[in-house]
């Protein structure tokens, strides 16, 4: 058995001494909540929310402020420190761990209707203890998107859900051959890019318990192997082209054929390229030939949730409006709005109806729900993501061989991990 071994030291010392902010109460009795997000583009769909609760509740106004991701982060834990965090804010799989284990959230356990989430999006608001820090807001999926003339140019079939990575690496070819753009584009992203193939072929970032990391397993050491070896091909881009062009930029430019996304982007991307639309669409990822373990299916999922202090002045009322924002009136309006698919089982189908008047199937990512697999996470991560990250990009340049990379990946996560969690005595 393992525990979780805590230590407080420089700023996270200061976040477990610190307060929070409550909200502020007007001379009218009017009490005005401040409900900080990072994503310009769900700023309707949230407001919308608001103004449903508001609605009931006239006498509580809620003032939705959005900030870039950085900043938020950076804002946050300042807010924290300096006892100013607001009332109601979005958390991050990256970032609950950290809060949650140092004391800072409020435990949401007596508020959150479980029977209605799934284990993922349970697991994706909770605290190292198991215990709900957050109000599960919304489940993604990562899709393979594809440019339809591409396709039609070279003369080959689009994805479905039979394709494999051979299916993959074949169309490439022939779409570099007929058209000279890339074909797909193997960004050395995790989420978007090679924790997926992981998955497929049967291993894993992380033991099963989270505490160790599993970079040396040998099914890990597939997906990794063919992932990394996609750059050797013409077609696939190599990461110095990447650091100054994402693979949606390039794609939207009608340089590639194909890239991995989440379905949170979706919406912005249509709207932002409208000369594109009717050009792409949306298919379920690829499936491993030949896993050592499983069916060769597998799409990363994760999920934000919503959270406020353990010591907001006006618990009550802050965990009244976070109770609307996780039943099926609130999650329902968030799904209409197309800010995202709603975390609460079987309101799928709201966010699927948002493009009705698109020529876009986006169904392939409710699809992926039957067999994704959780965001990798655990306590270390915050310390073990870039320099795995640094580790990876070594064995893309060739200073590192394959496997001395996946031992050092692995010697990181571990000795990151091992400062956290110790054997029981």
């Amino acid at each position: 058995m393992k525990k979780l071994h805590r230590i407080a030291t420089g700023a996270l010392a200061a976040l477990m001494a610190a307060g929070l902010a409550g909200c502020a109460g007007a001379d009218d009795g009017t009490v005005n909540l401040a409900f900080q997000i990072w994503d310009v583009a769900q700023r309707d769909g949230m407001q919308a929310m608001c103004d449903a609760y508001t609605a009931e509740h006239p006498n509580v106004h809620i003032e939705v402020q959005v900030t870039s991701w950085d900043e938020y982060w950076t804002k946050l834990e300042a807010a924290a420190m300096s006892n100013q965090m607001p009332d109601i804010f979005w958390m991050h799989t990256n970032e609950i761990l950290k809060y949650a284990d140092y004391g800072m959230l409020a435990d949401c356990s007596d508020i959150v209707e479980t029977e209605h989430f799934s284990d993922i999006s349970l697991a994706n608001a909770s605290g190292s203890d198991g215990k709900l820090y957050g109000v599960p807001k919304d489940k993604d999926t990562v899709g393979l998107v594809y440019n339809k003339e591409m396709f039609d140019a070279a003369n080959v079939a689009y994805p479905d859900e039979n394709w494999t990575w051979d299916d993959l690496v074949d169309a490439s070819q022939k779409i570099y051959d007929a058209t000279g753009k890339y074909g797909y584009m193997a960004y050395g992203d995790d989420q978007l890019g090679y924790w997926n193939f992981v998955y497929q072929a049967g291993g894993s970032i992380l033991t099963e318990d989270k505490t160790r990391g599993n970079f040396t397993d040998p099914a890990t050491k597939m997906g990794m192997e063919f992932y990394i070896g996609l750059q050797s091909y013409d077609w696939c881009p190599d990461q110095t082209y990447f650091a100054e062009t994402s693979p949606g930029t390039a794609f939207f430019s009608e340089k590639g054929a194909m890239f991995l996304e989440g379905d949170w982007n979706i919406l912005t991307e249509l709207q932002n390229y409208p000369d594109m639309v009717g050009k792409w669409d949306v298919a379920v990822l690829p499936k491993c030939p030949n896993p050592v373990s499983g069916d060769g299916r597998a799409s990363i999922s994760n999920g934000l949730s919503y959270a406020t202090s353990a010591k907001n002045k006006h618990m009550d009322i802050v965990k009244d409006v976070l109770k609307f924002f996780g039943s099926e009136e609130g999650q329902r309006i968030q799904g209409e709005s197309g800010a995202a698919i709603p975390a609460y089982e079987g309101l799928e189908e709201t966010w699927v109806g948002v493009f009705n008047d698109y020529p876009i199937n986006v169904q392939p990512f409710i699809d992926m729900f039957d067999y994704c697999v959780q965001s990798v996470n655990n306590a270390a991560r915050p310390e073990w993501k870039t320099p795995v990250s640094d580790t990876l990009l070594k064995i893309y340049t060739g200073q590192l061989d394959l496997d001395t990379g996946l031992q050092t990946m692995q010697d990181i996560v571990d000795e990151a991990s091992a400062e956290y969690y110790e054997e029981d005595a």
